[in-house]
């Protein structure tokens, strides 16, 4: 069995000695269909010299294809938090959170895990020549490996969101999974090397107040999951202009923004029909869609089925 390396001893080029990290903060969730998280947060000694680093680990097993994963890893220090992060102390309770005095440098421990049902979803041999990509998230790639990847500033971005969102219950789940997908798309970019992820082709996108308008506009996109917003209320949302808004978001994040809106919706609709077991007209509502047929064509679309035969399955 493949025992990939531990990331807090490459980062912090050490054997982490017992008792020596003091754990923070813990968090560990499975998102139905999606993937397996966990968030470990520990206290930072100022002595301590931790390398920020990434890891992608690919688990194969021939003759068990149920225990095959591919998992993301990433330590990243610097950050300050309270250490009451659960409950908050008053001081950050009543934003006031400057003159916490229970404040710490952090060491954040980060893993995302997805499954091969997970991964094949993403898969389209026929319009792709990287062999090595389909190779992997359909686990043909008859050998395990852990590689390190290269934390570009994209993927810090990410990361960034991940640890500081304040969504909850399924707007949570809608956030981590789209959050994750960007994850997988930078970790594999970088890997192969098929273009250094933070050259920016847009000038405009140099400056970092726009970069922030259209990760802004990302998040409200997942907020208005149910709720159709057009391109131009979402412009003006974000006060930046429409065609910058729609060549922003493909430099950044890869995709159109209808594309990222229908697959997050559809991702969602997955969930609500097969973990929550609502009814396709339940669904349909909830998303927005004028009519049943409409859903069903999109969701059929992105998954390639029906919705009642996901519900029959």
């Amino acid at each position: 069995m493949h025992q990939p390396l531990d990331i807090l001893t490459l980062a912090h080029h050490q054997a982490p000695m017992q008792g020596q990290w003091e754990l923070l903060y813990e968090k560990e969730r499975l998102i139905p269909g999606s993937v397996q998280y966990s968030v470990k947060r520990y206290q930072k000694n100022p002595q301590w010299n931790i390398d920020d680093i990434g890891m992608m680990v690919y688990h194969y097993e021939k003759e068990t294809a149920a225990d095959n994963y591919l998992e993301l890893k990433f330590c990243v220090s610097g950050n300050i938090y309270c250490t009451q992060k659960e409950t908050e102390c008053d001081q950050c309770k009543f934003n006031l959170s400057k003159n916490c005095e229970k404040k710490a440098d952090s060491v954040d421990v980060l893993s995302f895990r997805f499954s091969p049902v997970h991964l094949s979803q993403f898969v389209k041999p026929r319009y792709s020549n990287d062999t090595l990509v389909e190779d992997i998230l359909n686990f043909r790639h008859n050998s395990s490996f852990t590689k390190i990847v290269p934390l570009c500033g994209r993927t810090r971005a990410v990361i960034d969101g991940l640890l500081n969102h304040n969504f909850t219950d399924s707007l949570e789940n809608i956030y981590i999974n789209a959050q994750t997908q960007m994850l997988l798309l930078y970790a594999l970019g970088c890997m192969l090397g098929e273009k250094e992820l933070d050259v920016i082709s847009c000038k405009f996108l140099a400056n970092e107040a726009d970069r922030e308008k259209i990760t802004k506009a990302r998040e409200i996109l997942i907020e208005h999951i149910g709720e159709p917003i057009t391109i131009k209320e979402l412009s003006r949302k974000v006060a930046i202009n429409e065609c910058y808004l729609k060549k922003g978001f493909k430099e950044m994040f890869g995709t159109t923004i209808f594309d990222f809106y229908q697959s997050q919706r559809m991702e969602h609709a997955k969930y609500l029909l097969y973990e929550k077991s609502m009814s396709v007209t339940e669904v349909s509502l909830m998303l927005g869609y004028s009519s049943i047929s409409h859903f069903s064509t999109a969701f059929k679309k992105h998954t390639g089925l029906k919705p009642c035969e996901l519900l029959l399955r």
